[in-house]
């Protein structure tokens, strides 16, 4: 999906904004867009960059086919340059060189830009340079950092750009993004329900571990549907071995949860209200395991209590 289409549908907020400084020549030198990785904070600065460059607007917006749109896409035009971390940081060479590439006017036009990925990964010699890079800016230049964690970006440097928030993708939109990247639909729903990111629910799905706790998760659910007695003996005998970390464990209670709601949707449609009224009794409980869990009570106590209270109500 080329960057126009996502950012329309995906975050039509930050879209009309920049769509209308564009068209009113009103573009800040800075920017600094924050959100949740996987929410588009890339694509709409390659977006920025093409509108900036493109010889060929159509409707006002790039139109991706001229040489400009495709060199940018292939990260080869010479006026703009991603930085991204050096390892685990973003280094004051880094910086240093940018600056040093950007004290003159572009190679083919006056303009350049700068996109910074993960800017709150810069040491602070990195960021105290751009600090007066951008304090005392030389040339014609658009700077673009990119942040999940706007928390960790010195308080001086956001002040001198214009911040947009990217929001977290709808659970609808992102099952129809992970579709869309090949994972099957029922896994889509379920990465949708865990995590509101595009990135980390890939991750997720990438994970060997995830399948099998997929599957885990759905044989517990089917004992307990059925208020087997071997939901409470299944905890210890698959879901401790299976669910190890503290995040893991967590990631199980919301799968159940994933199971309960879509059993919810079930027996609603069907219009059973002594059924529904069991599945609200059995959802919250699972809350109140999630909320037991994060006060760090063993996983094997609150599962294993859990099924006790569904089974034997």
């Amino acid at each position: 999906m080329e960057e126009t289409q996502f950012l329309e549908e995906n975050q039509p907020i930050v879209f009309t904004q920049l769509q209308k400084s564009f068209e009113h020549g009103r573009l800040a030198h800075a920017y600094l867009f924050e959100g949740e990785a996987g929410t588009g904070k890339h694509e709409a600065s390659i977006w920025l960059a093409k509108h900036l460059f493109c010889t060929n607007l159509q409707a006002q917006k790039p139109c991706n086919q001229c040489n400009n749109c495709q060199r940018i896409q292939r990260n080869e035009h010479p006026d703009v340059q991603v930085i991204e971390p050096d390892g685990q940081t973003i280094k004051v060479d880094q910086i240093r060189n940018l600056q040093s590439e950007f004290s003159t006017s572009g190679f083919e036009t006056k303009q350049k830009v700068f996109i910074i990925k993960d800017s709150d990964k810069m040491n602070s010699s990195a960021a105290n340079s751009l600090l007066k890079f951008l304090e005392e800016p030389v040339g014609m230049f658009l700077a673009i950092l990119e942040t999940d964690s706007v928390g960790r970006i010195l308080p001086t440097i956001q002040s001198r750009c214009q911040i947009l928030h990217f929001q977290p993708l709808s659970k609808e939109l992102l099952q129809k993004k992970l579709v869309e990247n090949g994972i099957g639909e029922q896994s889509a729903k379920l990465l949708s329900s865990l995590t509101n990111s595009f990135d980390k629910a890939v991750e997720i799905s990438q994970n060997e571990w995830f399948n099998e706790a997929r599957e885990s998760v759905q044989q517990w659910f089917n004992y307990l549907k059925e208020k087997d007695p071997q939901a409470f003996i299944y905890v210890q005998k698959k879901l401790i071995k299976v669910f190890k970390e503290k995040g893991q464990q967590a990631e199980s209670f919301a799968m159940l949860l994933f199971f309960y709601q879509s059993l919810l949707v079930e027996k609603t449609s069907g219009g059973v209200l002594k059924d529904i009224s069991e599945v609200n009794r059995v959802l919250e409980l699972i809350l109140q395991a999630e909320q037991k869990l994060s006060t760090n009570v063993s996983f094997q106590s609150t599962a294993e209590q859990l099924a006790l209270r569904i089974i034997y109500r």
